[in-house]
């Protein structure tokens, strides 16, 4: 059965969950996004209103397209109550074989999610992204465009892996962490902050060396 889907969020991240919409042969209903007026057009498609006139399309199933996990989450305790749509795209490689996506969750093109994986609410697997087998990404993590997670790796919630970035296997990575793009990380991360660089290093103390 074809679901109706309001985005939240008329920006590129907007546009890419559009494509994944239709091409899991569902219906975008339209966005909705504080930076538009109603009744305008967005890549075609209307802007419904504000975020907060989310309570005038209940009949739908929703999907947050904005990057910031910050935000993902506030939007979510504020919209207490809706259904979710999980955006997956048909060209994605997810395993049949214990693996678990998070309501809300958006899985890009040739993203890969292996073998006993388990992926929180509200993620995003951008393209190209690989998850290998049992991962465990809580909820609201972002990995981004290319990045790569060997196995039995764990991600804190909230925390962005950047473009190009690897993760080893056997790591466990905080919540609230930015791993920096292309870095490599090879050690557990049990603090808070941004870290760059091959190895992956706190951006803090690289700034004092």
């Amino acid at each position: 059965m074809q679901e109706s889907v309001v985005i939240i969020g008329a920006g590129g991240h907007g546009k890419v969950v559009a494509d994944i919409v239709l091409k899991a042969g569902d219906h975008v209903q339209g966005f909705l996004d504080d930076n538009f007026e109603a009744d305008e057009k967005f890549i075609g498609f209307p802007i419904l209103g504000r975020i907060d006139d989310f309570i005038n399309f209940l009949n739908a199933r929703f999907v947050i397209a904005i990057g910031n996990a910050q935000v993902r989450e506030n939007i979510v305790e504020k919209l207490q109550g809706v259904s979710w749509y999980t955006a997956i795209h048909p060209k994605a490689v997810i395993s049949e074989i214990d693996t678990l996506i998070g309501e809300g969750t958006v899985v890009m093109a040739e993203a890969v999610i292996n073998a006993a994986a388990k992926i929180g609410k509200h993620c995003i697997i951008n393209t190209g992204a690989i998850v290998e087998h049992d991962n465990y990404i809580e909820d609201f993590v972002h990995v981004s465009v290319g990045a790569r997670l060997a196995g039995n790796v764990h991600i804190g919630k909230e925390t962005w892996i950047g473009i190009g970035a690897t993760v080893s296997n056997n790591i466990s990575i905080c919540e609230k962490c930015v791993i920096g793009a292309g870095a490599v990380v090879i050690n557990n991360i049990d603090t808070s902050q941004t870290y760059v660089g091959v190895p992956a290093k706190s951006l803090a103390i690289r700034n004092i060396i």
